[in-house]
């Protein structure tokens, strides 16, 4: 019985009811007993076996009973991969046993950031005087060593059992680095100084990967002699072998607000631009009886070797196992379903690690790949040019409208920000980047100190050095992109099934959808009016957890006063403050530090006395510091580390809240949250709690 005869795309079909089991076993059933998940996909199983083996007219009837019970079997299956390959769920979980030192393998390429060496581990043991037991389980360590520079992947380290777990986000709308690094089965960090690590073997990782890496540092050595500035050397590491360790902020700002951060990502695009090349140069052996074989054989070795130059970045093995099937399919059938084999791949890719399904990197490259297979040919065949060459410019144009549609709702979701000239940009870098990729290839090939490996350096560096000083001009240029883009879980999924219609009402008109899509319009319209109105007429004091800093945001509508000593350049000021004002569509800002006086309409400071509305708020930010006598406040906010009997004398009488920032020693925290308990006053305290947030009805 047949039961997936869906024309040339069944892996599409297979696809989609283990997406859903992996999204129900991340979302909704994480902890949920395999034993009975596997008793049920036994029973699901055993039901369409026999359903196939006592075949009759019966069944023949109920056609669609072997449908459902398979649809079944593959969510049940993604359901129970996904919890298997949660690392966590495992008994032998380092975290889950007493130990006082780890044994641990170093499982990526160390990298120096922020005066530090971080790399990842995986746990071998746990070591106790005198008992060594099997563990499992990852962990993200720091080491500010500059011995450590020595370290390298495959190494095995003796370790002190010191781990903590990952923070989760503790200010609204802060990028949850918790779940990023959950996703990739990291629950855990270590940060180590000299003297806290033991180097117990070297060099014990995969040998193909050691090759792979070691190779590839050489190569970003290579590049660097011959490219002087330290930008275009990046971008060149970057773009060619996916190194991206010394990629400047800037300059990803750049590509990423003119819709080419792709090319700085190597992916399938530049796997594509290989195999291109490489079929062109060796479309001769076509007129051969064996030709076709020969150079399939060719290009899919050259394409892994590729892979290889990049350190079998994930991104590039995906591109490299969908064109491999892709050149062999072509090879030996005359027809192939692009779609089908894209599913093909992401399902078997899925099978070993579920949880790659939340890398936003797989995500947008499966995207942009299927709304070029789905997409384009739609948009291309909307607009007939007659003449050659901008029939050839057409058609790259729908390739770039079709990749951005798809992708857009996933980009704006994720980063907040949507480009309005990608087409431009993406039409001026076609040739730099084709450029770039090939002359820097190219140039990795030659000996380093010949003259012509000298002039071609020479040529990338000035390539990618008009390339960045172009994007910077787009990225500056008026309403060059739409920035502070929040949108909702619904409305990213209102916004693809808004797209989804609109490409089906291009190929058939159908009452049904255009109803369907008005409904999703309306939807998402009201979604974002509702937002807009709230955001436009709430009031509120927001306390931040900015660790060592200091940080409170007084907000009345569409305006804010924030009271800080981050500048705002500071890395801590983007991440932990500037999204809480973005997605609170903040519009006007003014940013003071607490020695600063100021009034507005709705906001007051006079020394440490704050009017916000008809709240009160005094900072007490001194060691020396006193309570005002006559200034009755509601907040008191404490930080830098003040003496606590300064403090408790005053809020006897006015029994205010306490919050106290994480710049106040563990000691003075914990004198002034028993005094407060004693007194029964409110207190909260930020050091490891999410922020305090203070709505006002005034």
């Amino acid at each position: 019985m047949n039961v997936y005869h869906k024309g040339a795309i069944p892996f599409v079909l297979l696809l989609i009811p283990y997406l859903l089991g992996i999204a129900a076993g991340i979302n909704l059933f994480p902890q949920t007993d395999l034993t009975l998940l596997l008793t049920c996909l036994c029973i699901a199983l055993v039901a369409f076996i026999s359903l196939n083996i006592f075949y009759s007219k019966w069944t023949y009837k109920v056609s669609w009973l072997g449908g459902t019970i398979m649809f079944i079997v593959l969510v049940i299956t993604g359901i129970a991969n996904t919890i298997q390959s949660n690392q966590l769920n495992n008994k032998d979980h380092f975290s889950h046993l007493t130990a006082q030192h780890l044994l641990v393998k170093i499982i990526d390429e160390p990298v120096w950031k922020n005066d530090a060496l971080k790399f990842t581990v995986t746990v071998e043991q746990t070591v106790t005087p005198g008992k060594k037991i099997a563990a499992s389980g990852k962990v993200l360590i720091s080491i500010k060593d500059k011995a450590a520079k020595n370290l390298y992947y495959g190494d095995v380290l003796l370790i002190p059992a010191k781990y903590r777990e990952v923070d989760p986000p503790f200010n609204p709308a802060e990028f949850n680095y918790k779940q990023y690094l959950a996703n990739k089965n990291i629950y855990h960090q270590a940060y180590l100084y000299p003297g806290q690590y033991v180097v117990i073997k070297k060099g014990t990782g995969n040998s193909i990967i050691a090759y792979a890496l070691r190779l590839r540092q050489r190569l970003v050595n290579k590049l660097k002699a011959n490219l002087h500035d330290p930008d275009a050397a990046a971008v060149a590491a970057t773009l060619i072998l996916g190194y991206k360790a010394e990629l400047s902020n800037d300059v990803l700002q750049a590509y990423s607000k003119t819709g080419t951060i792709h090319v700085l990502s190597v992916s399938g695009a530049h796997v594509g631009l290989v195999y291109l090349v490489l079929a062109f140069g060796l479309s001769f052996l076509n007129r051969y009886r064996h030709g076709r074989v020969v150079k399939a054989v060719i290009i899919i070795t050259l394409i892994w070797f590729y892979a290889l130059l990049t350190g079998f970045s994930p991104p590039v093995c995906r591109a490299a196992v969908m064109l491999s099937l892709i050149i062999t399919g072509n090879t030996y059938t005359r027809h192939i379903s692009s779609l089908n084999i894209l599913a093909f791949s992401a399902f078997v890719i899925l099978l070993f690690d579920p949880l790659l399904i939340t890398d936003v990197g797989f995500q947008l490259s499966y995207l942009a790949v299927a709304g070029l297979i789905v997409l384009q040919p739609i948009i291309y065949k909307r607009l007939e040019v007659k003449n050659r060459w901008l029939d050839k410019l057409w058609l790259f144009c729908s390739a770039s409208i079709a990749a951005q549609v798809i992708t857009f709702p996933l980009s704006a979701y994720y980063f907040h920000q949507v480009p309005v000239y990608f087409l431009i940009s993406n039409l001026f870098i076609l040739l730099p980047s084709a450029i770039m990729l090939c002359g820097g290839i190219l140039y990795l090939f030659l000996p380093q100190d010949i003259v012509v490996a000298k002039w071609l350096g020479y040529l990338l560096e000035q390539t990618i050095l008009f390339t960045n000083t172009a994007l910077g001009i787009i990225e500056h240029a008026p309403l060059a992109g739409i920035n502070k883009v929040w949108l909702t879980k619904i409305e990213y999924v209102l916004l693809y099934g808004i797209i989804i219609i609109v490409f089906m009402l291009i190929h058939r008109r159908s009452r049904a959808l255009i109803g369907l899509g008005i409904g999703f319009v309306l939807l998402f319209c009201i979604s974002v009016g509702i937002k807009y109105y709230n955001a436009a007429n709430t009031r509120q004091m927001a306390f931040l957890n900015l660790r060592k800093n200091a940080g409170i945001v007084f907000k009345s509508g569409r305006n804010a006063v924030v009271i800080t000593d981050l500048t705002v350049d500071s890395k801590a000021f983007k991440w932990s403050v500037q999204p809480y004002l973005d997605s609170n569509k903040v519009s006007d800002l003014k940013i003071i530090n607490l020695q600063d006086d100021m009034a507005t309409n709705f906001f007051s400071k006079k020394g440490n006395n704050i009017i916000f509305l008809k709240h009160k708020l005094t900072i007490i930010d001194k060691p020396g510091s006193l309570l005002p006598v006559k200034f009755e406040s509601e907040l008191i906010y404490i930080t830098g580390n003040p003496k606590p009997e300064n403090i408790s004398t005053g809020i006897q009488q006015s029994h205010p809240t306490l919050v106290i920032n994480g710049s106040n020693s563990k000691k003075n925290i914990s004198v002034l949250k028993q005094q407060a308990q004693l007194l029964n006053i409110p207190v909260k305290i930020l050091p490891g709690n999410k922020a305090f947030i203070v709505t006002s009805n005034k």
